[in-house]
């Protein structure tokens, strides 16, 4: 039986756009079918967390704009499921957002905080681990976190730190966290996996509303107040009116940097559940189904000679090509984007080259 104090926080208000020109602003990347499974990345991660959180218990924050767009992809959401924030002002205040409203209607909420765009191939595993730590945070004001057992020195990934000694035993197979670091160099990355205390962040976060509160109020004060104040507010139809002032006056921060790196009660699961955060091309890549050459299409009709080896190749029309060998090609309403894979870094840059040069893009 499902409890009736978990539930559910999904971040869905990002542009995604290292995956330009598939992913736009006007229908970004956790939108999209880009696994070609027949659901988008969000109704994937709606329907894993149902299994553990009562629907109406589920929230979706997002951006503004994309609120027809997220009514149309989870028709089982009211319309006080999704938060729109109106303008992008980084995790902490989204998941402050959810939670302080959350805590006004059921100050016993245990939460599990998810991305929208994140890929899970054992779901019966993160079923388990999610239901321990939402179990966990209900009876200990601690901040979880779970973390991936690394596979490679990968520099796109957050890495966490967790205590192995005498002093400091895992409980349940849960540790206390060291430290966090933001996407190290190569060599650093590989210095983590062989000291094998090292986990990539996974982003997700599990917590009751009360130790997430108390942690905002400690690190992040002006959040604290800001949300706090919103509380006559929560689930009337005044709550989108007084929102603005409060994201205009709120800094742009990370909970990692303005809580998780700071606080004293954090927690972390390693998770063995096969987890990708679809965060690049190349994390795309290796996910989707490959011809004996080794090359991945997404949507549309390409057709390759068998001199192209190891692309990844999106089109929404159809596409001719010969001789290519490690490249993203990606084709989408009248966009075209070439880019070596291994540089796949610089299609941020090259949007930002672009729109500098007054190049009109939806992204």
């Amino acid at each position: 039986m499902i409890n009736k104090d978990n539930y559910a926080v999904i971040m869905a208000g990002g542009v995604g756009s290292r995956f330009y020109p598939m992913s736009t602003k006007s229908r970004p990347k956790q939108f999209l079918d880009i696994l070609n499974c027949g659901q988008s990345l969000i109704q994937q991660t709606f329907n894993r967390l149902s299994r553990i959180v009562p629907i109406e218990n589920i929230y979706v924050v997002t951006n503004a704009i994309y609120q027809d767009l997220t009514a149309s992809q989870l028709p089982q959401l009211s319309s006080h499921q999704i938060l729109c924030e109106p303008l992008m002002r980084n995790t902490a205040p989204c998941i402050a957002y959810a939670t302080y409203k959350i805590n006004s209607r059921n100050p016993r909420a245990r939460i599990i905080v998810a991305p929208s765009d994140h890929h899970i191939t054992d779901e019966e595993e993160f079923i388990e681990d999610a239901s321990t730590l939402l179990d966990k945070a209900g009876e200990n004001d601690c901040l979880y976190t779970m973390g991936i057992r690394p596979t490679r020195p990968d520099t796109g990934y957050g890495y966490i730190q967790y205590e192995t000694t005498e002093d400091t035993p895992s409980i349940d197979g849960i540790y206390k966290v060291r430290t966090f670091t933001e996407k190290p160099g190569l060599e650093l990355a590989q210095a983590f996996i062989d000291s094998g205390d090292f986990l990539w962040n996974s982003g997700i976060f599990v917590w009751s509303a009360r130790s997430i509160m108390a942690a905002f109020e400690t690190y992040l004060p002006e959040v604290h107040i800001a949300f706090s104040e919103l509380t006559p507010y929560y689930y009337t139809d005044e709550e989108n009116e007084h929102l603005y002032g409060i994201y205009s006056s709120c800094v742009k921060e990370s909970i990692d940097f303005g809580i998780m790196e700071k606080a004293h009660n954090v927690y972390v699961l390693p998770a063995t559940f096969g987890w990708c955060d679809l965060g690049t091309w190349r994390s795309l890549y290796e996910k989707l189904p490959k011809d004996y050459m080794g090359n991945s299409i997404v949507g549309g009709d390409v057709n390759l000679s068998q001199d192209c080896k190891g692309n990844i190749l999106c089109t929404d029309g159809k596409m001719l090509i010969r001789g290519l060998e490690n490249f993203i090609v990606a084709s989408v309403d009248g966009v075209l984007v070439i880019c070596p894979k291994d540089e796949e870094q610089h299609v941020k840059q090259m949007i930002a080259d672009a729109k500098q040069k007054g190049v009109s893009l939806d992204i």
